[in-house]
């Protein structure tokens, strides 16, 4: 009785204790963080503070809340737009094609090239990105400011009188060295991570998985207005990784009002027909494959949801968020902004996945790391936002664009019970 009573506490000393299913984990999607990074927003250019830290309260704020540091985010996926700038009038491989750039006077005055893209936004990208490097797995895809020339092209010019942007005349973004340099496929963030399983066009386009809830998921983070190839390597990459659930970042996918068309002001369609509009990525490729279930997008200032069926009858949720011209924080310190231009005041997503129960749900989020404070438990949020987003909202409609929950209809029967 003694030896059976030893053997038994034995047993127990030694035994792994039972472990509890995951069934909850949080993706941080950042969007458009041009604007605390831009130069010009620098007390080192006589801005009121320097915007960055801003940035880099995003970034800690991340690591902080990291799996790997006991916290919840299993995923990071940037939306694009990471920087301002451009260091050029129009890229080589463009020009070479036969592509002519003109003078605009916007972009010449606002964003004329300069090598401050790489003596200070690239670098205070590095050093936030550096922050959650090897803590989680993540994706950056490039925006259009993240492009190495951003142009007016000869075909498109600009008109002779400015009366708003919309006169700009049609801009192409071409061009991503500068990309590639921080965020390539061969660069620290992403050589050797074992969640980041493949890349296109040295990491312009790239894939990662990661592991929450029970699931293994594929996330493919596709370049503005993605071209041909980028999408047949998309393609390529989910015949890869039969059955598992796919969520597809890009740039520029959905308008605040949910419609799946591109800027007027930038439409690199309009110049280049190799590339693809957010309505032919939705027809190439997102419609056409059961496993993508979720699309993020940034570009289009404010939020949206659209919930369409594929072509296999099953829903896909399409998430738009950004908020780079909100502009409290600059209204405090007494700045001064031209029209348009904001900050973003630290608000990103937070989509807090519970895969508990027969139909799982996304708790969609909006935080400001800035404020310290979720959307909804902001009282001056409405009157602070909402005439610039969306102004035909009651107060509440407006905050429930920021805070909402998703039902994973037909997750189980398309993806299976997970582990």
């Amino acid at each position: 009785m003694k030896r059976a009573l030893a053997l038994l506490a034995a047993t127990a000393l030694f035994s792994a204790p039972a472990v509890a299913k995951e069934t909850s984990f949080t993706i941080a999607a950042i969007p458009d963080t041009q604007n605390y990074i831009d130069y010009t927003h620098q007390t080192a250019e006589g801005f009121k503070f320097d915007a960055n830290a801003m940035f880099l309260e995003q970034m800690q704020f991340i690591a902080d809340h990291a799996k790997s540091n006991g916290g919840d985010i299993a995923f990071v996926t940037a939306l694009g737009d990471v920087w301002q700038h451009q260091t050029k009038h129009i890229d080589p491989e463009h020009e070479a094609r036969g592509f002519k750039w003109v003078p605009n006077p916007i972009m010449d005055t606002m964003f004329a090239p300069t090598q401050k893209v790489t003596t200070v936004e690239i670098p205070t990208a590095r050093k936030g990105y550096e922050l959650i490097a090897g803590k989680v797995p993540l994706s950056v895809v490039p925006g259009n400011h993240d492009h190495d020339a951003m142009w007016t092209d000869a075909n498109h010019p600009a008109a002779p009188v400015f009366k708003d942007m919309s006169s700009l005349g049609m801009l192409h973004a071409g061009g991503l060295d500068n990309f590639r340099s921080l965020f390539g496929a061969d660069q620290p963030l992403f050589k050797g991570r074992p969640w980041y399983v493949a890349s296109h066009d040295g990491g312009a386009d790239s894939a990662q998985i990661f592991t929450a809830g029970g699931y293994s998921f594929l996330h493919i983070g596709l370049r503005f207005d993605a071209p041909n190839a980028s999408l047949e390597w998309a393609a390529k990459v989910i015949a890869e990784h039969p059955g598992l659930p796919t969520i597809i970042s890009t740039h520029d996918y959905l308008t605040n009002d949910g419609e799946r068309v591109p800027n007027p002001i930038i439409d690199n369609h309009a110049v280049d027909p190799d590339d693809n509009t957010p309505q032919m990525m939705w027809d190439k490729l997102i419609s056409q494959h059961d496993q993508v279930f979720l699309v993020l997008c940034g570009h289009e200032h404010g939020q949206a949801l659209r919930v369409d069926d594929n072509r296999s009858g099953n829903k896909v949720w399409q998430v738009l968020a950004d908020y780079q011209d909100r502009r409290q924080t600059a209204i405090d310190a007494g700045a001064k902004l031209q029209q348009g231009e904001g900050i973003g005041d630290g608000w990103m997503r937070l989509m807090k996945f519970d895969m508990a129960g027969d139909t799982p749900r996304i708790h969609v989020q909006t935080y400001s790391t800035h404020y310290k404070k979720r959307s909804k438990d902001t009282p001056q949020y409405a009157a602070w936002y909402k005439a610039a987003e969306k102004p035909k909202l009651s107060d509440e409609q407006f905050h429930g664009q920021d805070d909402y929950t998703i039902e994973l209809t037909g997750f189980r029967k398309r993806f299976g019970p997970g582990r």
